[in-house]
């Protein structure tokens, strides 16, 4: 085991130029989600100048490929990486600052698909260090609706071979670079959308009587719509309802016919779930009709919950602490952020672990999803070498 982790690390340590120079070329040109054509190709290249051309396109601008070890044990371990950017224009000063205006690798996927890659060029050096097959899967629009996983599973992603195992990684800001981060169970939440429309009677608002008023009916709604998650879920799941967006158009003194309501619902449990939306949607409406107004309610069903097979990923941070040590391998908390891996977690044992990125020294400490995200760059060579000896164990295992 100690031989084949140094080998690895000495690999990680000779690719990091290279790894870092697609990192790079990633994070210039960011394509958004299922718009990543460029992106794709030039992944494809990337594998073709390893000597791999047998890949395929799913869900058209996906890729999937498998690398065989020493001999068929009859394992298969899936790794992924997903492709798109975020609609986000860069703030950061750097040489390879996104050249996509409005675009940017703001959730470091730029990171997984170069450190993937990498990994690639690891396991292919390395195929007589373990035995069984790989599947390498880089996946388009996680960050969109319906999400690319949804789309590559039902393209069979997941089929000829099935794999018995799934890993994927992701960014972490808050963990320094060097360290990573596991949680066993229950990690990222279901994360739905939710719409609704109040039409009312607009009017003056000096003269309320002659109005059906659909700001102060939004209002009963919202307020009573806590209630489902207070009153209805069971203090053992974790459940959040938020509403972030709401539209009225009137004026200081003008009663507007509707009002418009964005928000999220996100919970742990698939069937509270459901009965939530159903609890939603008839108290939205009831409130409404009572007060003289009409409700369309929306709810735009998301990610469902994403699980970590607990022995699955007990087995990963062990192998975790042999790579870089106890002391920078960490137990992370819940997080009802939703993530589309939970696709592949329903039908798969996985394994969806953190990459550490912060460097406070360097004033590397913007979190994802913003116009400063970036990493200590330095990560990539965790980023690429655990990934390989996670697989690289779990292939071996028994």
């Amino acid at each position: 085991m100690t031989d084949t982790i140094d080998k690895i690390k000495q690999l990680s340590e000779s690719y990091f130029e290279d790894v870092l120079s697609i990192r790079r070329h990633l994070h210039s040109h960011p394509e958004l989600s299922f718009q990543e054509h460029k992106t794709a190709d030039f992944i494809e290249q990337q594998l073709r100048d390893m000597g791999i051309t047998d890949f395929e396109r799913k869900a058209e601008t996906g890729i999937t490929f498998l690398l065989k070890g020493k001999e068929d044990n009859g394992k298969v371990v899936a790794m992924r990486a997903d492709i798109d950017a975020l609609p986000i224009t860069e703030a950061n000063e750097v040489p390879y600052k996104s050249k996509n205006e409005g675009v940017m690798h703001a959730c470091g996927h730029d990171v997984h698909t170069s450190s993937l890659l990498g990994a690639v060029r690891i396991l292919k050096e390395l195929k007589d260090h373990y035995s069984g097959t790989v599947k390498v899967v880089f996946q388009p629009g996680e960050e969109k609706l319906p999400g690319g996983a949804s789309l590559m599973i039902k393209e069979g992603v997941l089929e000829n071979p099935k794999p018995h195992r799934m890993l994927g990684q992701h960014v972490m800001p808050l963990i320094p670079a060097g360290k990573v981060g596991f949680r066993k169970g229950m990690y990222m939440a279901s994360a739905d959308e939710i719409y609704f429309t109040v039409k009312g009677k607009g009017g003056h608002a000096a003269m309320p009587e002659n109005a059906i008023d659909p700001v102060l009916i939004t209002s009963h709604i919202i307020v009573a719509l806590q209630q489902i998650v207070s009153r209805n879920c069971s203090p053992k799941i974790p459940s959040v309802l938020s509403f972030g967006k709401v539209e009225a158009n009137g004026a200081t003194n003008v009663i507007p016919n509707e009002v418009k309501v964005q928000g999220t619902f996100r919970t742990y449990d698939e069937e509270w779930r459901a009965d939530a939306h159903q609890r939603m949607t008839k108290m939205a409406e009831g409130i409404a009709e009572s007060m003289g107004a009409t409700c369309e309610f929306q709810v735009m069903k998301g990610y469902p919950h994403l699980k970590n097979h607990p022995e699955y990923t007990a087995a990963n941070i062990q192998a975790a602490k042999a790579y870089l040590g106890d002391e920078n391998v960490q137990e992370i908390d819940m997080w009802l952020a939703g993530e589309d891996f939970a696709y592949y977690s329903q039908e798969v044992d996985a394994c969806f672990y953190r990459l550490g990125t912060r460097n406070e020294e360097k004033g590397i400490v913007s979190g994802v999803h913003t116009p400063t995200f970036d990493i200590d760059e330095s990560a990539l060579k965790i980023g690429m070498g655990l990934f390989a000896w996670l697989t690289m164990a779990e292939l071996n295992n028994g």
